[in-house]
Parts: C-alpha cells; structure tokens; sequence
C-alpha cells in the first residue's frame, strides 16, 4: 500500500495504491475545500478528477467546504465463506483511507480490480439528504454500454421514468451519443483506450434510493436518484402496483449515523476479469438473517410455456391436474420446486388470501411432499405488502418454500426499504425470495442470503411478445455476463426447447422459441448465475427432449469455482465452473459463427459428454450432438450463428 499526504499553498493531497499497485487513487483538497479524486491504471488517467457532494436538508454539502481532521490508512483482508456463489470461497486485499471531516468521512477502498467510496456519517439527529452528486468523469469520449431505463411512462420527467422493470437491452455508443434525456440502469460499462474495461455503479444499497446514470457535463456519467415518494395510488398490471404521483424534494430521510452506498468502479485489463471478480460480494455487508436452511435449485415454469402441456385427458390451465403434472415431472426428473406463477390467487384483488376455485393449495403442497418437490407462489407487490407477516406465516405453515415477489417497479427509498422489510419476513418464516420487477441485488443477496435471485435483466420472457428489432436476444446474452451479472444472480429464465435460427423468429406467447440454437440454451445453464434456475419450457417439450433434459436437471446451481476461458464483450462467452470434483462448460456466440480452441489442459484426460451445434444448426437451431470423449488439452469448437457448447466433465 502507498499513502502520501502532501501540504501545498494550493490545499492538501493524498494519493492510495491498491495492494499490487496497479491502481492509483489522488485526492485533492483545494484551498476553498472543495474534494476531487481521480484514478489511473498502470499510470494512465482512466477517471478525471470528480466532485462527489452530498447536499443535507441544513444546507450542509459533504465534500464542499471540507475540512480533513484527520487521514488513515490501513490494510485490510476480506475472506468469506460464500455457500450460495460462483464459488466457494473468496479472499480479497484491500487499502483502505478515511478521510475525517468531523461529523462525516469519506471512506476509499484501493482493490486490484477496482476503487469505491462512500460517505459515512456521525450525526446526532436524523438527517434529510436532499441530492447527491454520485458522478464519474471520464478523460475523454470512451464507448460506453448503456441500458435505458424500460419506463412505463412517456416522459421527460425523471422522476417518472423511474417507474420501470429495470430491464433492457445495451447501447454500446460514445458516451456523448447515449441519451441525457433519458435514464440509463446501472450499471454501466466503459471501454478503456487500453482494451481494459471499467464498471460504473454502486453496492449495499440500504434504505436509501437505488441509482439510475446518464451523461453529465463533459464527459462526466452522473447519477440521477428518485425522490421520495410523497403521494401514489394504487393501479398498474392487475391493480398490484403502487404509482407516485407527487414527490417531496428529498431523496431520503435517514438516521444521522450511517454508512451510505458504495459507489463503485471495476477496474480490469480485459474483460473476462469482470465475471470473475469478487469485490461487489466484499461491498455488501455481512448477512443479518440465519439462512442455512435455504436450498438452492432448479424449478419448473408455468407462465413462460403458457401452461401448454399436451397428449393429456384434461384441459391445462391454471388447475389442479396441470400442476400435479408439474409436479410429477419435477419429480421424475430431480427437479427440486414448482412455481405456480401468477393466476393462483384471484385477479385484480390484490389479496394472497383469495385463491381461485380450480387450485386447491393444501392438496397440492401434500401431493408435492410425498413427491419431493417444493412449491414456490407467484405475489404481485401491493398483494404481498398488504399483509407481509399474515401472508408469510399462513402459507410457509401449510409447506410452501418460497415468495416470488414482482412489480414492485421502483427503487425509491420506501421501495428499497420494502425489499429488505420482504427478505427479513420471509427469513423469519423460513422462506425464501426471487424479487421480479424490481432493480438489480446491489448487495441484498449477500445481507439477506434467503433472496435466492433477482430479476432487473430483460430475460427470455421478451421473447413472448418482441419482435426482433425489439429484443435481439443472442447478443444480449453476450453482454449480460460483463455488467447486469456481476453486480448479482439473475433470473433470465433460459432453457427453450423450441429454438429457430434467426430468420425464423417471431414472437409467440403461447408456443414461445427462443433465438439460437439448442446448445445454446443448455450453455446458459452454465453462463448465466441463477441459484434459482427456472426450466422455462413446458414438461411435455422436456419429455420430449429427454437427453437435454437430464442434461440440464443434472447441472448444479451453486459452484465451488468460476474460470472464464474465453470472453468478448458482445461477441463470445465461454465459462468453466466446478462443483466438487465435477466441471461444467458453457460457450456462447453472438450471430457470428465462431470457432475457438479452448484450453481444457487442466481437465484433459478426463471423461466429458458435450452437447454441441449439429452440422445443419446454421438452418435448423434445433440441431445438435451429443458427444462422449476424452477431454483434449485444446478443444476445438465451432459454434453456428447465434450457436454454443455444453459439456460435462467427470
């Protein structure tokens, strides 16, 4: 670690490496107190200096005026055991350097593979924070990866485009070309002139406003936070929703003696070091709930095949017969839950409590048990609020496993404040949660480890309705892995059965496909981080695809280690994940066929059964082979457009 302070006539200087000297963070103090920092990696500039301010309701603006009392340094240590991750366990070594200003600090953390700082406050009494300037200035016009906010409503106001799912696909432009009208998730990804990469965002968001990032002044990413609500009604997708229609002038009201978020800046020299790095999971703090009962695995999805089930002698649908279904296929198969999805409580009265006539839920949890599968209950946000605790100890007394909780639509100070209130409830019952419509972990999975998995990702249920100009799916798939993933698990919800290559796509909500191949989609299995992993596709289709379907319900959902063997941001992925003394490969490529030798020496001699592009994939996505081998030390694979590769290795 290096920590200089240097005294001039101009201000005050402090300067931190990380633990290998890599990178660089300078802080200035000017004469008037006004704070900046910058970072540079390997030497070079890769964040200009930056003004991050907090101004308070008593007109007091942290980082202005600012007054060091004292600077510390010191060097710290993360380890972790981490039973519900990409792997197993993680250590990391850090610099830390405070700066005192009295009733405030500004905390830096120096990491190999990135800086972050928050401020932490001592103040007696509650304090109103009424902005904070969160931006990240850049040398120059770098290419950026940018997902604008899915806003359900067509407005130049800000405030009201944080209403949305939190879910979209990336605009790779310059920084300057991306929208300042309108709000972008984070985080966001930056290319470096180096070929390194940089992610903007933030962590440990906690009863505070999530973030949402545009262009600023320059070449500066600012953040924009959502105020609190003061007035909303209740309305939205089947009356579950509640809508603001007026906001205070305050971002948050908090205790005055508080950590406040993390904002972060990942830091690498190629790409596949974001899939891999573990400085988000040491930005959260430490979980708060006992969780060792939870169970991750796989589930089996109603909504997304449109509860198609066929060659039966009843008629599917939202009933009895069709979950039992369900269930039995679950069972033969090792998969450990069911879903019911939403349907099962009557429609448009946001009760838990009021269940439709066709579905008998005490029979369904019994015949569930004696088969070895779980159910796990769809819960609209306003039904799910409208009494948390009742709802939680009446349905996990009767054995259900799970809440998945969706549209909640917002992240605003009472919404954020909502998401933990939901984890500790379920915890207390021991349930677990899946939150859809709702922003990104930022740190929750880690607090809270009974949220087994969030949304805030545009998933294969796009599909169902998009056209393809609307939702390009394969090389979506090839970005997700460098940004929305490394800040938490998500529940895309791959594993189609009906695949089409790309001239043949269309959307279909009752019979939906998937674009690429079906290789493809067993790759996902290991690409994409999902302790909750949803078969997306209607039993009878996995019945009839019964080798990739023991293929998929052979696949872990936790891992031991994570190894990227090959990445590009938007083009390829291939990832190499272990569980005990197994491993597990998935590739995927964008529309561009691909061939790539892989290096698979410290696996080669092994036994590996590989599911890979059929010779006509290029025509018929659905094409593919199934192959059993000795492991090379160099495989060899061709991918067809929108194609991929799976494999296991015993």
């Amino acid at each position: 670690m290096f920590l200089a302070v240097v005294m001039t006539a101009l201000g005050a200087s402090y300067s931190l490496s990380s633990p290998n000297g890599q990178l660089r963070l300078d802080c200035a103090v000017a004469r008037d107190g006004q704070f900046t920092f910058s970072v540079a990696q390997h030497g070079t500039t890769v964040v200009a200096p930056t003004a991050p301010t907090m101004k308070l309701g008593d007109g007091q603006v942290l980082g202005q005026k600012m007054k060091v009392k004292k600077a510390t340094k010191s060097s710290k240590k993360f380890v972790a055991a981490t039973p519900v991750y990409k792997k197993s366990n993680v250590s990391l070594s850090y610099n830390t350097l405070e700066l005192n200003c009295g009733n405030y600090t500004l905390e830096f953390r120096a990491y190999d593979q990135g800086i972050a700082y928050r401020f932490v406050t001592r103040m007696r009494d509650s304090i109103t924070v009424m902005s904070e300037d969160a931006c990240v200035t850049l040398p120059d016009d770098y290419m950026v990866y940018a997902a604008p906010a899915n806003s359900r409503f067509k407005s130049d106001d800000f405030r009201r485009q944080t209403f949305c799912s939190f879910e979209n696909t990336y605009v790779h432009a310059p920084l300057s070309q991306q929208s300042r009208t309108h709000l972008s998730l984070n985080p966001m990804l930056v290319d470096l002139p180096s070929g390194g990469k940089m992610l903007v965002g933030e962590y440990n968001v906690r009863d505070y406003p999530g973030m949402f990032l545009l262009p600023g002044d320059g070449n500066a990413i600012k953040a924009f936070f959502p105020p609190v609500v003061k007035r909303e009604h209740q309305g939205g997708h089947n009356n579950l929703q509640m809508i603001a229609d007026e906001w205070h002038d305050y971002i948050a009201r908090i205790a005055g003696h508080r950590a406040f978020p993390w904002r972060m800046m990942l830091i690498v020299d190629n790409e596949a070091q974001l899939i891999t790095c573990d400085i988000p999971l040491s930005l959260a703090d430490p979980a708060e709930v006992d969780a060792s009962w939870v169970r991750p695995g796989k589930v089996a999805w109603d909504w997304w095949n449109d509860w198609n089930i066929t060659g039966v002698d009843f008629e599917a649908g939202v009933n009895d017969d069709t979950y039992k279904y369900y269930i039995d296929f679950a069972s033969r198969n090792g998969i450990e839950y069911v879903i019911l999805d939403e349907g099962w409580a009557v429609n448009k009265q946001a009760d838990l409590m009021q269940v439709v006539p066709e579905i008998h839920l005490e029979e369904l949890v019994a015949y569930a048990q004696s088969r070895n599968v779980g159910l796990v209950l769809w819960a609209g946000y306003k039904a799910f609020l409208r009494d948390m605790e009742g709802v939680c100890r009446h349905y996990s007394a009767m054995g259900i496993k799970g809440f998945k909780i969706d549209f909640m639509d917002r992240n605003d100070q009472e919404m954020m404040r909502f998401l933990e209130d939901a984890a500790r409830m379920c915890a207390k019952y021991k349930l677990f949660c899946d939150f859809h419509g709702a922003p990104a972990p930022q740190g929750l999975t880690v607090t809270f480890p009974n949220v087994l998995n969030f949304e805030a990702v545009a998933g294969l249920e796009q599909v169902k309705w998009s056209s393809m100009e609307e939702f390009n799916e394969v090389p979506h798939e090839t970005i997700l892995p460098f940004i929305r993933q490394v800040v938490g698990p998500m529940d895309y919800t791959q594993g189609a059965m009906r695949n089409v290559i790309k001239d043949n796509f269309y959307p279909c909500n009752t019979q939906p496909m998937s674009q690429g191949t079906r290789a493809r989609q067993l790759a996902l299995y290991m690409i994409l981080e999902s302790p909750f992993n949803m078969l997306c596709d209607t039993p009878t289709q996995y019945e009839a695809n019964q080798a990739c379907t023991d293929f998929i319900a052979s696949l872990p959902v936790v891992w031991d280690e994570t190894r990227v063997l090959a990445a590009r941001v938007g083009e390829y992925v291939v990832t190499a994940r272990r569980k005990g003394d197994r491993w597990y490969l998935g590739g995927i490529t964008n529309w561009d066929a691909r061939d790539l030798d892989i290096d698979l020496s410290f696996v080669a001699g092994r036994t590996m059964t590989i599911f890979k592009d059929g010779v006509n994939a290029h025509r018929h996505a659905q094409d593919y082979e199934q192959q059993t081998l000795t492991v090379p030390a160099t495989l060899h694979i061709h991918m067809a457009p929108g194609g991929g590769f799976a494999a296991a290795i015993r």
